[in-house]
């Protein structure tokens, strides 16, 4: 990893932008409130796109992301994240294996896998991934297909010797985020609860508050 690049151990909150959460709005001024509101890191996924529509979402993020000197984090398309020099690469379990979009984008871009298990965490690591995602933690209408963890999961990657930055992610908002860092998450990921947001970013200044607070 270069060290231009936003450190990920210190960065608490974790914005996924998805296309459909945000409706009919623009996503760059989506994206720039939630920027200024205290995101981290922002994450682009969208797929239904093109490639030529995802690559040009993806190169006016990148150029935002870098002004407000933070990390940029392309969905599952590795020749994305390539192309527009992200800063990392988020992979789901029908994407490529970690060794494999290693061998394509080498040391320099972060890998991230999305886990729904402490075995799948650990492996996870075990196959070089950079970071992971934890969840989802409560049910939520972005992951249909996938039941929720609950706190317990989240106990117990806090607990375990894990030694990758994590985040725990799926129906987090500002009335159960306090649960969530209870459990030991150290920080988090949102989808809607700023994406869908009516004021994006007095959403992420109220989610930062209570992640740093």
């Amino acid at each position: 990893m270069t060290s231009s690049k936003p450190s990920f151990a210190g960065s608490r909150l974790y914005l996924v932008l998805d296309r459909s959460a945000i409706g009919d709005r623009d996503f760059v001024s989506v994206a720039e409130a939630a920027l200024r509101g205290g995101v981290d890191i922002l994450q682009w996924r969208d797929k239904t796109a093109s490639d030529s529509d995802y690559y040009a979402a993806a190169r006016t993020l990148r150029a935002l992301t870098r002004r407000h000197g933070k990390a940029f984090v392309v969905n599952d398309r590795v020749e994305m994240a390539m192309l527009v020099r992200a800063d990392g690469v988020h992979l789901g379990h029908q994407d490529l294996p970690v060794a494999v979009a290693r061998a394509l984008v080498g040391p320099s871009i972060w890998i991230g896998r999305s886990t729904h298990s402490l075995t799948e965490a650990i492996q996870a690591e075990a196959e070089g991934a950079d970071y992971i995602g934890v969840g989802p933690v409560f049910a939520t209408p972005t992951k249909p297909d996938y039941a929720a963890v609950g706190l317990e999961l989240v106990r117990q990657v806090a607990e375990s010797p894990l030694k990758i930055p994590w985040v725990a992610i799926g129906g987090i908002d500002p009335e159960n985020l306090p649960l969530v860092l209870s459990a030991g998450a150290p920080r988090s990921a949102v989808v809607r609860a700023i994406a869908a947001a009516s004021d994006p970013e007095a959403a992420a200044r109220q989610l930062k508050g209570i992640l740093t607070g």
